[in-house]
């Protein structure tokens, strides 16, 4: 490759980075109360198109963001009790290196919200062609490998 080559794909990639956090969150869901199922708490999770975003804090506000291409597994959990107010637990193992394992407590709409995350982050990966990086064998009909060259 020549140097405008690397100076083009440079660019593209820094355009491309830069329009990741813009886009608006798809999911928008508050921790509840195991017992009522109710939004009482000061945690807020976003979940865009690229980005994963944990609000916690009344006094003290945090806010932990992951991007999508990071998470590399997603997990579904419900007990009893949250099954019974309709609630449930997300976790998402990420490449992250503040929070290798987020977690998103007692939420509606867990099961869809968890089934988002999974097909974003593989959207996200395949759009930055981290699949290699992460060895993930992920090549399948709706992929063409022309695309990985």
């Amino acid at each position: 490759m020549s140097k405008d080559q690397l100076d083009e794909q440079m660019e593209r990639e820094i355009k491309e980075d830069a329009n990741m956090t813009v886009t608006e969150p798809v999911y928008v869901a508050r921790k509840r109360w195991l017992l009522f199922g109710l939004p009482f708490t000061f945690t807020k999770y976003s979940i865009g198109e690229n980005i994963l975003t944990i609000d916690t804090g009344f006094f003290k506000k945090n806010e932990n963001d992951c991007y999508m291409y990071k998470i590399q597994d997603v997990k579904f959990s419900a007990s009893l009790l949250e099954r019974m107010a309709g609630l449930g637990t997300i976790t998402c193992f990420t490449g992250d290196v503040t929070d290798p394992k987020l977690e998103l407590l007692h939420i509606k709409k867990a099961k869809e919200i968890k089934n988002y995350i999974l097909d974003a982050s593989e959207k996200a990966r395949i759009r930055r062609r981290t699949l290699n990086t992460l060895n993930i064998s992920a090549l399948n009909e709706e992929v063409d490998p022309a695309d990985f060259v």
